[in-house]
C-alpha cells in the first residue's frame, strides 16, 4: 500500500515514500534532485524502492518535466496522478477567479497548512507563506475559504533582476542588517524586508477582514532565511506540500 508523493518546483524535484496514502503515514524514504538530474531517478534513488501502489504529485515546472518524470516511473506499474486546483477539496474552498488556474503548489500547501492547524486546535484564519524561487503569501478565512494571495520574486530573482538592470551591480550575497552600510548587505536586506513586509501586510488584511488574529505558517527551501527578520509570529514547517499531498491522497485513494 505504499504511496509516492512528488513535489516539483522551479528548481528541484522532491519525493517522499510513505507506507500509506493518509495523514500521519510512516515515512519510508525521501530525497531530492535538481531538475536537470531527473533522468537519474529510475537507476538511482528509486531503484531500491518498493513499488508504490499510488502516486500523487504537485508540479509547477511544466509538461516537459512531467513527461520526464513519467518515463522514470515506468519501472513501476503505477498510474501518475497530478494535483490540479479545483473549486473545493479536503475542506478548503477556492476563491480564485478561475480556480483551476491557481498554482497546484499553492493549493496543496494551503490544504496541508489548514489541516495541520485543525489537528492542533480550533479553526482560525491563516496566512500561508512559501519562500522559494518565487514567494507566495496566501490568505484563508476561519471557514477554510481561500481569500486570495500575493506572488512576488524570491531572493535570487530580486538579486538577478537588479544585477541585470543596474550597471556595475555584481556583488556577493550579504547579511540582513537594520542599517546596511555596504551594497551586499543593502541588497540582501532589501529583498528580505520586501518579503517580510508582504507577509506583514497580508496578516493585517486578514486580521481586518476576519476580525481575528491569523495563524501564520511559513514553508519553502528559503523559509529559514526569513525567520530572524519577521515581526509577526509564525510557524516554520518543512514539509507542508507533503502534508497537503497526504491529505488529498486520503480522499482520492480509498484504503
Amino acid at each position: 500500500m505504499s504511496f509516492l508523493a512528488i513535489d516539483i518546483g522551479n528548481t528541484r524535484l522532491k519525493w517522499s515514500q510513505y507506507d500509506a496514502p493518509r495523514p500521519g503515514a510512516t515515512l519510508l524514504a525521501h530525497g531530492a534532485e535538481f531538475l536537470e538530474n531527473i533522468d537519474r531517478l529510475a537507476d538511482g534513488p528509486w531503484a531500491g524502492l518498493s513499488a508504490p501502489k499510488h502516486m500523487l504529485g504537485c508540479i509547477v515546472a511544466g509538461d516537459a518535466v512531467k513527461r520526464r518524470v513519467h518515463e522514470q516511473m515506468e519501472l513501476w506499474d503505477v498510474a501518475p496522478h497530478w494535483v490540479v486546483a479545483s473549486a473545493g477539496e479536503a475542506g478548503l474552498t477556492n476563491g480564485y477567479d478561475h480556480p483551476t488556474r491557481l498554482g497546484a503548489d499553492r493549493w496543496v500547501a494551503m490544504v496541508g497548512a489548514r489541516h495541520r492547524m485543525l489537528s492542533q486546535g480550533p479553526a482560525q484564519p491563516m496566512v500561508v507563506v512559501m519562500v522559494g524561487t518565487a514567494v507566495t503569501v496566501e490568505a484563508i478565512d476561519v471557514h477554510g475559504k481561500f481569500l486570495g494571495g500575493l506572488i512576488l520574486p524570491g531572493h535570487g530573482i530580486m538579486l538577478r533582476a537588479l544585477e541585470s538592470g543596474t550597471a556595475g551591480l555584481h556583488v556577493p550575497t550579504g547579511e540582513v542588517r537594520a542599517f546596511p552600510t555596504n551594497t551586499s548587505d543593502a541588497l540582501t536586506s532589501g529583498g528580505t524586508y520586501a518579503i517580510a513586509g508582504a507577509v506583514e501586510r497580508m496578516v493585517q488584511h486578514v486580521r481586518q477582514h476576519c476580525g481575528a488574529e491569523p495563524a501564520c505558517v511559513m514553508t519553502g527551501g528559503a523559509g529559514w532565511k526569513m525567520a530572524p527578520s519577521m515581526s509577526v509570529p509564525f510557524e516554520l514547517v518543512d514539509n507542508l506540500i507533503f502534508d497537503g499531498l497526504l491529505e488529498l491522497a486520503a480522499g482520492r485513494f480509498k484504503l
